[in-house]
């Protein structure tokens, strides 16, 4: 069973990139790699990263890797002996599409067998009724982790979803109003009053 947090946060300006996390991402995205294999496979920009990570760990800093493609771990030295080596703290998103091939991640993060039963079942478990849209993510800190759902508003899923359809109908609603929070306010009014879901609402609006 995942543990539900919702995050409060106030109604921010949308923004085409996403925030790095430390975590190993298994889910399909249109943002590109944080770490691309050409850079991090170069020496010199190698060393760099681990100067950086070593520094700012001696001046209370807290590096953060993210990376979504199994190569960049397993296939560098430098992530492999000295990043993951030192990570307090391990995020990982929906692994399914990893499975066949965990032997290697698991020996690299110390997932024993308990841990990996509950990696995979992030997102897998019939557990969404009665319960606002989320997703589930495994955070490990030290030899144990949890899975846990983590909520946003319908306001803050609006302003940062990289859905294209959801963009584009939420970005006609800005034109028409002349600003991304009246844009917004009007978007979720109507979507509620219409009584639709989410992607019937978004559908109408792309036809129209």
């Amino acid at each position: 069973m995942s543990r539900l947090i919702y995050m409060g946060f106030k109604l921010l300006e949308p923004y085409e990139g996403k925030l790095s996390r430390t975590v190993l991402r298994g889910e399909s995205g249109s943002n590109p790699a944080d770490l691309p294999d050409k850079a991090i496979a170069s020496p010199l920009m190698a060393n760099y990263i681990l100067y950086l990570y070593k520094t700012m760990r001696k001046f209370w800093g807290e590096p953060i890797v993210v990376t979504q493609e199994l190569g960049d771990i397993l296939g560098n030295a430098v992530i492999k002996d000295s990043i993951l080596a030192s990570s307090d703290t391990i995020c990982l998103l929906d692994q399914s599409k990893f499975r066949r091939n965990y032997e290697q991640v698991a020996k690299l993060l110390s997932l024993d067998e308990v841990e990996q039963r509950k990696i995979f079942t992030i997102n897998a478990l019939d557990n969404k009724s009665g319960r606002g849209k989320f997703k589930e993510v495994y955070i490990k800190r030290g030899n144990t982790g949890e899975v846990y759902g983590v909520e946003v508003s319908l306001f803050q899923y609006l302003t940062f979803t990289t859905e294209k359809p959801e963009k584009t109908a939420v970005e006609s609603y800005v034109a028409r109003y002349g600003s991304y929070p009246a844009g917004l306010e009007a978007f979720v009014s109507d979507l509620r009053s219409s009584g639709l879901g989410l992607a019937d609402f978004v559908r109408q609006v792309n036809a129209e």
